[in-house]
């Protein structure tokens, strides 16, 4: 018996190097995606409870035309978004208070294909009403 050449040597070593490689980006797809989508759900929380807390400084309550202390409600959205750690801003009105929140996110496995971090933000606002 006689042995055939090899003349196809190392095509299947490309094969695998492309293969592994889709994989490993398929997969950072799918961690640096969750992390994304994990954090601008987490922010926006952040953003709708600091609304939350700012809208709750009402003014004029027993008069029956109740309002927003702006100032207050600024500094007590302001509160809730320094005690998390959360980066934003808040603007308030007499009516509501909107919260717009950010957050710079890593890319841990897409970085190694030249994909850096993402801004990831959400806004919120919230409210003051009487009566159910």
């Amino acid at each position: 018996m006689r042995a055939e050449p090899q003349t196809e040597r190392g095509s299947i070593t490309a094969f695998v190097a492309v293969l592994a490689i889709t994989f490993i980006a398929c997969a950072g797809l799918a961690v640096d995606g969750g992390r994304l989508v994990a954090a601008r759900v987490q922010l926006a929380d952040h953003a709708e409870n600091a609304a939350r807390a700012g809208v709750q400084e009402v003014t004029s309550l027993r008069s029956g035309e109740p309002d927003i202390d702006v100032i207050e409600a600024r500094r007590t959205a302001a509160a809730y978004l320094h005690l998390w750690g959360v980066s934003g801003d808040v603007n308030a009105t007499t009516e509501e208070v909107t919260v717009s929140v950010r957050r710079v996110v890593p890319m841990s496995i897409l970085g190694l294909f030249g994909a850096g971090s993402r801004m990831v933000s959400a806004q919120r606002s919230a409210k003051a009403v009487t009566g159910p």
